[in-house]
């Protein structure tokens, strides 16, 4: 059997018996409902702050990496954020990740949020606005935040063959992973202190140019979420977990000085494991470790592969105290474990045959969000990693939002292939079948081969570029 066949493809199980078997058959929990209910539960509206949200989809941040090299959206980054307002969602989380300062850009052409790209920025959330507009009439039930973001180990702001890592610490597995020595420069306390002045500018601007909330990003392995296992880091900004979430908190409190009334949220990857790489016939293997694990937030030291949710927990208490309601929860890190985060049975170019069928995956983070939303009652949870489940989508959401387990369904490639998919399903329509997203990865493989992010298989904007990037970079699209 190949690596392309030897999981069971979701596309060829018809039927709900079928499905439910194939669950039964790989011993994961994952409930859905067999008959979907016109977009009843899914349409519900959802109550946070002093604003109502009209339904219960969202869009992730998907990073088009198409911006003009000084940050600013290009006609492309323009279509991309047109189709997130024609979606349907009424939750439009961060519409893509923004760099605060050209230091952090995970690529030469990531949006950059300054007071030279802010108007450019105003614009580009105005014209999501009004296509929503357009499509479905009012937008008092639309909540559009940005995420706001620094990519530290994996910044590439001038190259996107070169990375110039800004780091929190020295990592014994990423850093030799990465090309890094060990004697590789770390920021500097009064560095951090800079960035978290960034981080607060950028949310100022937002907050001038429109948006209801910034997304202060804890996830992927970017700068926020690195803090998070700085353990053995010296200094205020490393050991306890008061120092490691100093970051945040200074964040936060700059933020609520400076722009009074602005809402945060934070995306968090919830849990974390050991790096993989591409082992025998290119399938995912963890590398190998033998001591205690201590760089894995979520993760369980004794065994690097298990999840302790202790301290994500006490995240999210934290938030709660610092009065921060949206959470929106995703897991691992698409450079080092992506089937973690981000589970599919086709790899991007630089990753690995999955380890496990993608099912366990989505079931982990389902489940993994459904246990911290029955401890954190009153945060607006979101949850991620559903396109895999492709027709079955509907079905889990459903299930998932009528029974409490999550109170917003996050989409991320589908919404580059099919972005209209929350307004069929709360409309009742059936799925658009050659629409549906089949996690081939193309969308993080053109990125990572210096192409801007589409759906190129089943996008006819991308599908007829598909020859022309081919004969450019032939490893982008294979």
């Amino acid at each position: 059997m190949s690596n392309l066949t030897r999981y069971k493809r979701l596309a060829s199980i018809k039927t709900a018996d079928a499905f439910a078997d194939h669950i039964r058959g790989l011993g994961i929990q994952l409930s859905f409902d067999e008959h979907l209910d016109s977009g009843q539960t899914l349409g519900q509206s959802y109550h946070l702050h002093d604003r109502m949200i009209g339904n219960r989809f969202a869009v992730l941040p998907m990073e088009g990496w198409d911006a003009t090299c000084d940050g600013r959206p290009t006609e492309l980054t323009q279509r991309r954020w047109q189709r997130f307002g024609a979606s349907g969602a009424k939750l439009i989380w961060g519409g893509e990740a923004t760099a605060v300062c050209h230091d952090g850009r995970g690529s030469p052409r990531q949006l950059l949020l300054t007071e030279h790209t802010a108007s450019d920025l105003g614009y580009l959330r105005q014209l999501l606005v009004d296509t929503h507009a357009n499509h479905y009439g009012s937008t008092n039930d639309l909540l559009v935040g940005l995420q706001l973001t620094h990519s530290g180990r994996f910044a590439r702001p001038n190259d996107d063959r070169k990375l110039e890592p800004q780091i929190v610490y020295t990592h014994p597995l990423l850093n030799p992973k990465f090309r890094l020595s060990d004697d590789y420069p770390l920021l500097t306390d009064s560095k951090i202190d800079e960035l978290i002045g960034d981080f607060v500018q950028a949310a100022v601007y937002a907050q001038s140019i429109g948006f209801d909330f910034v997304d202060i990003k804890h996830c992927h392995g970017y700068l926020g979420h690195e803090f998070l296992s700085a353990v053995e880091r010296p200094g205020c900004y490393g050991g306890s977990f008061a120092n490691r979430t100093r970051f945040l908190r200074e964040i936060v409190e700059g933020i609520y000085r400076d722009a009074p009334g602005l809402h945060i949220g934070v995306r968090l990857s919830a849990f974390d494991m050991l790096p993989f790489r591409a082992g025998l016939h290119e399938i995912g293997v963890p590398e190998a470790w033998s001591e205690q694990y201590v760089y894995a937030f979520g993760g369980n030291p004794e065994n690097p592969l298990e999840i302790d949710l202790r301290e994500p927990i006490a995240f999210l208490q934290l938030l709660s105290t610092l009065g921060i309601q949206l959470v929106c929860l995703t897991a691992g890190s698409p450079y080092y474990n992506p089937h973690i985060q981000r589970p599919a049975i086709f790899p991007p170019s630089d990753g690995y045959y999955p380890p496990e069928d993608p099912l366990v995956g989505v079931a982990r983070q389902i489940q993994v969000v459904a246990q911290l939303k029955a401890l954190f009652p009153d945060l607006a949870i979101v949850g991620s990693g559903y396109s895999y489940l492709q027709e079955w989508l509907p079905h889990v959401a459903q299930h998932n939002i009528r029974t409490g387990k999550v109170d917003f369904i996050a989409l991320g490639r589908m919404m580059l292939s099919y972005p209209e998919l929350p307004a069929d399903v709360l409309a009742g329509k059936p799925s658009r079948y050659r629409s549906i997203c089949r996690t081939f990865s193309e969308c993080t493989t053109g990125p990572r081969n210096g192409l801007s992010s589409g759906c190129y298989p089943l996008d006819p904007f991308y599908k007829e570029q598909r020859l022309t990037l081919r004969e450019a970079t032939p490893k982008a699209i294979e």
